[in-house]
Protein backbone atom coordinates (compact mmCIF):
# COMPACT_ATOMS: atom_id res chain seq x y z
CA UNK A 1 0.00 0.00 0.00
CA UNK A 2 0.82 3.64 -0.96
CA UNK A 3 2.87 5.25 2.07
CA UNK A 4 0.88 8.44 1.46
CA UNK A 5 -2.18 7.09 1.37
CA UNK A 6 -1.75 6.01 5.01
CA UNK A 7 -0.43 9.19 6.36
CA UNK A 8 -3.47 10.82 5.23
CA UNK A 9 -6.18 8.24 6.51
CA UNK A 10 -4.49 8.38 10.00
CA UNK A 11 -4.30 12.32 9.20
CA UNK A 12 -8.34 12.37 8.85
CA UNK A 13 -9.39 9.62 11.56
CA UNK A 14 -7.04 11.56 13.82
CA UNK A 15 -9.00 14.82 13.33
CA UNK A 16 -12.17 13.35 13.39
CA UNK A 17 -11.67 12.01 16.86
CA UNK A 18 -9.85 15.23 17.98
CA UNK A 19 -13.27 16.92 16.74
CA UNK A 20 -15.54 14.23 18.67
CA UNK A 21 -13.08 14.76 21.87
CA UNK A 22 -13.88 18.43 21.62
CA UNK A 23 -17.49 17.88 20.98
CA UNK A 24 -18.04 15.67 23.84
CA UNK A 25 -16.70 17.86 26.57
CA UNK A 26 -19.99 20.08 25.44
CA UNK A 27 -22.79 18.12 25.78
CA UNK A 28 -23.54 16.56 29.25
CA UNK A 29 -27.35 15.15 28.68
CA UNK A 30 -28.95 12.97 26.25
CA UNK A 31 -30.64 16.35 24.83
CA UNK A 32 -27.77 18.17 24.65
CA UNK A 33 -26.45 15.46 22.23
CA UNK A 34 -29.39 14.77 20.10
CA UNK A 35 -30.80 18.63 19.84
CA UNK A 36 -27.71 20.95 20.61
CA UNK A 37 -29.73 21.35 23.61
CA UNK A 38 -32.28 23.46 21.97
CA UNK A 39 -29.96 25.90 20.62
CA UNK A 40 -30.16 25.37 16.75
CA UNK A 41 -31.39 27.69 14.52
CA UNK A 42 -33.65 26.83 11.60
CA UNK A 43 -30.37 27.55 9.29
CA UNK A 44 -28.68 25.26 10.81
CA UNK A 45 -31.29 22.58 11.86
CA UNK A 46 -32.30 22.47 7.87
CA UNK A 47 -28.04 22.08 6.55
CA UNK A 48 -28.07 19.09 9.32
CA UNK A 49 -31.40 17.61 7.81
CA UNK A 50 -30.02 18.46 4.15
CA UNK A 51 -26.49 16.71 5.33
CA UNK A 52 -28.42 13.25 5.95
CA UNK A 53 -30.77 13.45 2.69
CA UNK A 54 -27.89 14.82 0.33
CA UNK A 55 -26.21 11.53 1.03
CA UNK A 56 -23.71 11.05 -1.63
CA UNK A 57 -26.14 7.15 -1.58
CA UNK A 58 -28.79 9.34 -2.86
CA UNK A 59 -26.58 10.43 -5.81
CA UNK A 60 -25.49 7.89 -7.29
CA UNK A 61 -28.70 5.78 -6.91
CA UNK A 62 -30.01 9.05 -9.28
CA UNK A 63 -27.32 8.48 -11.40
CA UNK A 64 -27.53 4.35 -12.06
CA UNK A 65 -31.86 4.69 -12.17
CA UNK A 66 -30.91 7.33 -15.09
CA UNK A 67 -27.90 5.09 -16.55
CA UNK A 68 -30.10 2.58 -16.06
CA UNK A 69 -33.55 3.65 -17.41
CA UNK A 70 -32.44 6.82 -19.23
CA UNK A 71 -34.78 9.46 -19.47
CA UNK A 72 -37.16 7.79 -17.32
CA UNK A 73 -34.23 7.95 -14.84
CA UNK A 74 -34.36 11.37 -14.77
CA UNK A 75 -37.65 11.92 -12.99
CA UNK A 76 -36.69 10.13 -10.23
CA UNK A 77 -34.38 13.15 -9.84
CA UNK A 78 -37.68 15.71 -9.97
CA UNK A 79 -39.37 13.70 -7.73
CA UNK A 80 -36.14 13.48 -4.95
CA UNK A 81 -36.16 17.25 -5.13
CA UNK A 82 -39.73 17.81 -4.19
CA UNK A 83 -39.31 15.84 -1.52
CA UNK A 84 -36.68 17.35 -0.32
CA UNK A 85 -37.77 20.70 -0.14
CA UNK A 86 -41.35 19.69 0.89
CA UNK A 87 -39.05 18.24 4.12
CA UNK A 88 -37.36 21.53 4.37
CA UNK A 89 -40.40 24.07 4.00
CA UNK A 90 -42.94 22.01 6.12
CA UNK A 91 -40.50 20.37 8.87
CA UNK A 92 -37.38 22.37 10.42
CA UNK A 93 -38.72 25.11 11.63
CA UNK A 94 -41.62 23.51 13.50
CA UNK A 95 -38.60 20.67 14.80
CA UNK A 96 -36.77 23.61 16.07
CA UNK A 97 -40.12 25.02 17.47
CA UNK A 98 -40.80 22.34 19.60
CA UNK A 99 -37.45 20.92 20.12
CA UNK A 100 -38.21 17.42 19.39
CA UNK A 101 -35.70 14.83 19.07
CA UNK A 102 -37.58 12.03 17.06
CA UNK A 103 -39.47 12.98 14.10
CA UNK A 104 -42.55 10.16 15.03
CA UNK A 105 -43.42 12.29 17.73
CA UNK A 106 -44.62 15.02 15.59
CA UNK A 107 -47.12 14.66 12.74
CA UNK A 108 -46.11 16.45 9.54
CA UNK A 109 -49.74 16.08 8.49
CA UNK A 110 -50.77 18.64 11.33
CA UNK A 111 -49.39 21.15 9.23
Amino acid sequence: MNTTVIIIFLFFVSLTLIITYFASKRTNSAEDFYTAGGGLTGWQNGLAIAGDYLSAASFLGIAGAIALWGFDGFFYSIGYLTAYLIVIIYCCRTFTKLREVYISRYDCCSI
